[in-house]
């Protein structure tokens, strides 16, 4: 039995369960911890220590110390100062959050299982670190949201966004009563007959009960219903208080059309500074009941990511009023319900992506990403579990080029593994999803210089590990069945030190192969290496990989569209599909194994980068050499659309398609 990412096990013994709960019990009450710390510290055993009260309760070893002792040091705070937070804390089960005391930032945590307090209680009775070493060891809270002392003294705002509650309802949009009452129309239902009168129904009753004034106002503004355009009445004397059209463009049969008339809505109701709105489509009679459950599903994940404005970071944080929507003429039920709470789950975990991104590499390191990893195990511990590997632990497992990459860096790498299994039912298909985790990218020795090297958003270089953990929370709230999902994601900076990787370095990956480093800013693939070769370890039968890997990839495809690279027909129209439902956009890419020779090196069994012809392409052939060939895998560089360049946000791309590919593979 394991608590936490780190794995700390029970002593075998016949009442583990009871014996763990007194442990806790003891940890967590007062005077019980610092007589835990008085007992550890005369530990002499040289592997491992333990709690004693009459037996052996917890056995705890020091091979994974080093790191957690690194935070610890890091921080300004008396020890005694700590101590006296601890125990002024009732220990309720909650997320772990750094809570400000005076001057002083000390932990609230989860008692059942909570990375970062492990982490720190394997300080604590670590053998060999005895009381007054402690004393000038402070212990604090390494994160508020993340870390709680960072460079900078940077620290994200903890928003508590209001929660929007969705309604489907089958009501005459005339009697509706409320803020805004917004009308997606095709540029069809914009048209009007001989008398300048609306000829779509849901318009023609609208425009009646207004005395004209929709027909006029459109007419006045031009709008014609075109995509990306609206507009927005204020009517004092109408149930509602305002009448807003959205224009779909000429159809509207796909979900990121209705997507976008969710994001819409949400924007004149944030300009509006609106609490309720009701949408409703002027032609809805020709939707099938399927479409009509997606339609709804997609206005509702709209309207949740379009509301939302990532704002931790400013020093007056915005809250947003919306707070129902109600969705009208769609069909009423539970099948419904059920798809708008898949839709409030998904676009939950896309927000999450979105904040990890966005989130500064001065806050977010390799720890704080590992810790937000673990938190999602322990909110969804039914289902998920987690094990985060410390650099000694990926040494044992010989992931040379995972740790070449992370050297340079004083931030430690931690290497990320969650695992999905529903509580119950066999398992009929074995997944995983890898994500590139560089919190940081300076390029290394080859270091990023220049206009367009971009080295101002390398925070984004974790763009594919924020898809794969997004992924892993609505997943955590769906619970499918029938498949196992293995989320991993090799986490590191790369910087530059006299301890780090150097052009014409030799590194060898887990399985065995080497690699001449001809470029240190090639680094992703070389930390994908060792976690696709742990991935297929897992004996799952698809892997989907994710990472900010090319530039040449941008260029090839634009802001918009992630190119996909994978020798299985089969898996690639999978994941196709999974996009046409999510709304985004992939496209297919070679993979010219002609290209390979530019790869060869001299002295090893290949080079990190080939020339730059085809920079994606052979960036995706690197990666089959770490990919058993009875796995069918697929490659997904999302370079591209993991960053919304003009208003400088992360996307949060690739959850949805990732969530519903998992689904199409549930039983």
């Amino acid at each position: 039995m394991k608590f936490g990412g780190l794995g700390i096990q029970h002593t075998q013994m016949k009442n583990d369960a009871l014996l763990a709960k007194q442990a806790w019990k003891r940890i967590t009450k007062p005077r019980g911890f610092t007589q835990s710390i008085l007992l550890a510290k005369d530990c002499t055993e040289k592997n491992s220590c333990r709690f004693k009260q009459g037996k052996h309760i917890l056995g705890l070893g020091k091979a994974f110390c080093a790191e957690v002792i690194s935070v610890v040091r890091r921080s300004n705070l008396g020890w005694q100062q700590c101590i006296n937070g601890f125990l002024s804390r009732q220990y309720k089960s909650q997320r772990l959050s750094g809570v400000l005391e005076g001057d002083c930032y000390v932990w609230r945590f989860s008692v059942k299982e909570d990375y970062m307090f492990l982490q720190a209680l394997k300080v604590l009775v670590s053998p060999g670190l005895c009381f007054h070493q402690l004393k000038s060891a402070p212990l604090c809270s390494p994160r508020a949201k993340f870390m709680a002392h960072t460079l900078g003294l940077t620290q994200p705002a903890n928003i508590q966004h209001p929660k929007i509650s969705f309604a489907a309802k089958e009501i005459d949009v005339a009697e509706w009563k409320g803020d805004i009452l917004a009308v997606g129309v095709t540029e069809k239902d914009m048209s009007k007959d001989e008398n300048s009168k609306f000829q779509n129904s849901i318009l023609k009753k609208l425009d009646g009960l207004l005395g004209g004034m929709l027909a006029e106002a459109s007419s006045e503004e031009d709008f014609t219903g075109k995509a990306g355009n609206s507009m927005v009445l204020r009517l004092p004397s109408c149930g509602s208080k305002r009448v807003g059209l959205i224009g779909l463009g000429k159809t509207a049969s796909y979900p990121a059309s209705f997507q976008r008339l969710g994001e819409a809505v949400a924007a004149a109701a944030k300009t509006a500074q609106a609490n309720n709105v009701a949408i409703v489509l002027a032609s809805s009679e020709g939707l099938s009941n399927e479409s009509k459950l997606s339609t709804a599903s997609a206005i509702a994940s709209g309207t949740v990511l379009g509301i939302y404005e990532d704002s931790r970071y400013k020093s007056e944080p915005r809250k947003p009023k919306l707070n129902s929507v109600d969705i009208i003429g769609l069909g009423t039920g539970p099948e419904l319900e059920k798809k708008l709470k898949y839709a409030e789950n998904v676009s939950s975990a896309i927000i999450f992506g979105r904040e990890l991104v966005n989130s500064p590499a001065n806050v977010l390191t390799p720890a704080a990403l590992a810790a937000e990893a673990s938190n999602i195990a322990s909110l969804y511990s039914d289902v998920l579990s987690a094990n985060i590997l410390s650099a000694e632990q990926c040494k044992e497992l010989k992931m040379g080029s995972y740790l070449g990459v992370a050297a340079a860096s004083a931030n430690p790498p931690h290497f990320i593994h969650l695992c999905y299994k529903p509580s119950s039912g066999p398992i009929k298909t074995k997944l995983a999803l890898v994500g590139k985790g560089l919190t940081f990218d300076s390029g290394g020795y080859n270091i990023k210089t220049g206009a367009g090297c971009s080295i101002d958003i390398m925070k984004t270089d974790m763009g594919g590990s924020a898809a794969v953990l997004g992924a892993a929370k609505a997943l955590g709230q769906i619970k499918p069945p029938g498949v196992e999902v293995h989320f991993i994601v090799a986490s590191c900076e790369n910087m530059i030190s006299g301890t780090g990787m150097r052009p014409g370095d030799i590194i060898t990956a887990s399985n065995g192969k080497t690699i001449e480093v001809n470029n240190t800013d090639a680094e992703g693939r070389l930390t994908l290496a060792d976690a696709l070769v742990y991935a297929c370890n897992q004996g799952v039968d698809k892997i989907v990989d994710l990472a900010t890997l090319t530039g040449a990839c941008i260029v090839a495809l634009g802001p918009s569209i992630a190119g996909v690279f994978t020798p299985s027909d089969d898996l690639a129209k999978e994941v196709f599909e999974a996009s046409e439902v999510s709304g985004e956009k992939f496209w297919r890419m070679p993979l010219e194994e002609s290209y390979w020779e530019s790869m060869k090196s001299g002295v090893a069994d290949m080079v990190n980068t080939g020339g730059r012809q085809g920079g994606a392409i052979t960036a995706a052939l690197f990666l089959k050499q770490f990919v058993d060939e009875k796995v069918q895998w697929m490659h997904i560089d999302l370079a591209g659309p993991v960053w919304n360049d003009k208003k400088r946000v992360a996307t949060g791309f690739g959850i949805a398609t990732l969530v519903e590919w998992v689904l199409k593979n549930s039983s």
